[in-house]
């Protein structure tokens, strides 16, 4: 039957409908002609990577002519699932091929009658009661035909060869070695990142290229290599497209690209490049090397990258931090004034004891509100609440600050949901900055800050501290936000299951 022309015909059953083998066979049909639809339409042939070992082929430990393929799943040209449970061991044998020759490893479909039965009272009643839809692991001479099979890898072997290994550089594998850049990728339509990921991802790639930028003015040309790699990166995100299967081979790019800007920098702005900041920042980018070296394609990595990213960004920012950008404003503009950030918090991140009058890059902070947690006459008046909290919990910690100095705090925390207080004696159209001290060893997650029911920011606590755990994280609520003497704070968790916790809150505001 032609299904373009008919359609697709779903069996109905009636009343009296006599049913014989043919019905129940097309109604089987129906159903694997639709998947097989669906894939073919909606999914590109190839390996979809995310489930089990992603079907991946490496040399085995004895270091003979086999190959030991992962479990996985995968996609056909035709539509058909591919699918392995257990790892699956294939041998090469040398005597069917004329060497030198590149052999392939191929994933192809099997369909395969099972579960035979012949009834003893009408031998005309017999026949295989399942069909398994299966898959073999074979070693192919000819080049893989993608509608029928899927490349699982391809080896170039060489006369003499005695064993095969993993490619040394899976890049540019050599002779005897497992190349894997063939290898089609397929599966899935669209990102399965949660949105508290794809927030946190977007102000990440949006931080690095801000700091990239920074580089640009300052006549760093390689920079401009990773302004374009976050700009790509933000394309894919915002198309879809972006999700734990390729976010790796994605970051790749944009670490490499900041490996790039250490070594311009390192030879052409020797100022630059001598900044205690921008040594770190470059032992920083061979960490993330590093991170990306042990290809762990999975949710904990991402999140580890992410947080070191992050931390890679922020030391960027500080190592041009007072360098004059290479064009200069002209002198009969007046010049802008100086955008506030919280990155000239570092200091007061460490600070025991926060002055009521902090000057900080040239702007003078003036405390104006502070509230004594679990202190009931301080919480009352600044109407403290935590609400929708999975758990909640008071504690009282005796904890070190970086210099070594002990603090001990009554604090309150909460896993998920939000905590809320009304901030008083605020003046309206300046900035404020929310300084929370906090036990950082509950530290890499985020938080929405909303003012006045409204969503002003996203706040990062990246990184942790086991050690030294006291930390005062501040968040800035810009000038536009701030329209009344009293504003309504509620800060609300992003990532799912930590603890937010909170021993003291001071409140400033530029003088």
């Amino acid at each position: 039957m032609s299904e373009t022309q008919q359609g697709f015909k779903r069996i109905n059953f009636f009343k009296g409908f006599l049913t014989t083998e043919k019905d129940w066979n097309d109604a089987e049909r129906y159903h694997i002609d639709k998947r097989r639809l669906h894939n073919r339409m909606l999914h590109s042939p190839g390996i979809v990577y995310g489930y089990s070992g992603d079907l991946k082929v490496t040399a085995r430990a004895r270091g003979d002519l086999s190959v030991e393929v992962q479990p996985g799943y995968a996609i056909d040209g035709m539509g058909n699932d591919l699918m392995i449970h257990d790892a699956t061991i294939r041998n090469i044998n040398l005597e069917e091929f004329r060497l030198p020759q590149t052999i392939y490893v191929v994933l192809r479909y099997y369909e395969e009658l099972t579960d035979f039965i012949a009834y003893k009272e009408n031998l005309e009643y017999k026949g295989h009661r399942r069909v398994l839809e299966s898959c073999r692991v074979e070693i192919s001479q000819t080049e893989p035909d993608i509608v029928r099979e899927i490349e699982l890898a391809r080896i170039h072997l060489e006369k003499g060869v005695n064993r095969v290994r993993d490619a040394r550089d899976p890049q540019d594998p050599k002779a005897n070695e497992i190349d894997m850049r063939y290898t089609p990728r397929g599966g899935m339509c669209g990102s399965n990142l949660p949105a508290a990921q794809r927030l946190r991802l977007e102000n990440l790639l949006n931080q690095v290229r801000r700091g990239a930028l920074e580089y640009t003015r300052r006549g760093v040309i390689s920079a401009h290599s990773v302004v374009q790699a976050c700009n790509t990166a933000l394309m894919l995100m915002h198309a879809n497209a972006l999700d734990l299967k390729n976010m790796f081979d994605v970051f790749r790019l944009i670490i490499d690209t900041e490996g790039e800007l250490a070594l311009d920098v390192d030879v052409h702005h020797p100022t630059i490049a001598q900044k205690k900041e921008f040594s770190e920042f470059r032992r920083q980018v061979e960490i993330l090397r590093g991170l990306l070296g042990e290809n762990k394609n999975n949710a904990e990595a991402f999140m580890n990258l992410l947080a070191y990213q992050a931390k890679t960004a922020e030391i960027a920012m500080a190592a041009v931090a007072g360098e004059k950008p290479l064009i200069e404003a002209p002198a009969d503009k007046k010049e802008a004034p100086k955008a506030l950030s919280v990155n000239d918090w570092e200091g007061v991140k460490v600070m025991p004891a926060p002055k009521p009058s902090m000057d900080l890059e040239g702007t003078t902070w003036v405390l104006v509100d502070e509230i004594e947690i679990l202190n009931k006459e301080s919480e009352d008046k600044h109407l403290f609440t935590i609400k929708e909290a999975k758990d909640s919990y008071r504690s009282r910690q005796k904890l070190k600050y970086p210099d070594g100095t002990t603090v001990e705090d009554t604090g309150r925390a909460h896993v998920d949901g939000y905590s809320e207080y009304k901030l008083q004696n605020i003046t309206p159209g300046r900035p404020v900055v929310i300084l929370r001290r906090m036990d950082y060893v509950y530290g890499d997650y985020e938080l929405e800050m909303s003012i006045n029911a409204k969503k002003v920011s996203v706040v990062s606590c990246v990184g942790t501290d086991r050690v030294h755990r006291w930390r005062n994280w501040p968040a800035l609520i810009p000038a536009d936000a701030v329209t009344e003497a009293t504003l309504l704070v509620r800060q609300q968790s992003i990532t799912a299951g930590r603890d937010i916790n909170m021993f003291h809150i001071w409140v400033y505001q530029p003088k």
